[in-house]
């Protein structure tokens, strides 16, 4: 996986393809038709309506989408080596689904919230495979820039900041 490119903007389709065929998840023909199929026509997504299982199809469908958006972000950006960057998504079968991403600083530093995207899954379709690059992009901007803003602050690095929070012994 760390031999993908980021993408272009207008590479997200295949990004996320590269991405499901390289984590094992499915094959290329598999990959290219589930991505067509699910982020390309007209909304409501009628595989997410018709599935037997509806969480876990569009919790599955979410992270597939998000996922790699996340971890081109991480990419982009230079984070130090103890810190984490997690997904989480809360799923709504009749309203919005939300998609958390959570920078973990390390160190037990408090962690800081890069993305909360709220949207209903059954209308993560778009008319053109360009409609779901743009929108791609967006968020992985959105990532970077908040990326950018936590993993450098300005002053003080983390060990200094963990320092300064540490007691003074005092002999008495």
């Amino acid at each position: 996986m760390n031999a993908m490119i980021v993408p272009e903007p207008r590479n997200w389709m295949s990004y996320l393809m590269d991405s499901l065929v390289n984590s094992g998840a499915m094959p290329t023909w598999d990959a290219m038709e589930y991505l067509t199929t699910n982020l390309v026509g007209e909304a409501p997504n009628p595989n997410l309506h018709h599935s037997k299982s509806p969480y876990e199809t569009i919790q599955q469908l979410l992270h597939r989408v998000y996922r790699p958006i996340v971890e081109a972000a991480s990419r982009t950006v230079t984070i130090p080596q103890q810190s984490m960057i997690h997904m989480f998504t809360d799923i709504s079968l009749m309203g919005k689904s939300a998609i958390l991403v959570v920078y973990h600083p390390g160190q037990n530093q408090p962690h800081q919230l890069l993305l909360l995207d709220s949207i209903p899954a059954w209308d993560i379709v778009f008319e053109t495979s360009s409609g779901f690059n743009n929108w791609a992009e967006e968020r992985y901007g959105w990532i970077v820039s908040a990326l950018k803003t936590v993993a450098h602050p300005a002053g003080s690095a983390p060990i200094e900041q963990i320092a300064d929070l540490q007691p003074a012994l005092v002999e008495s």
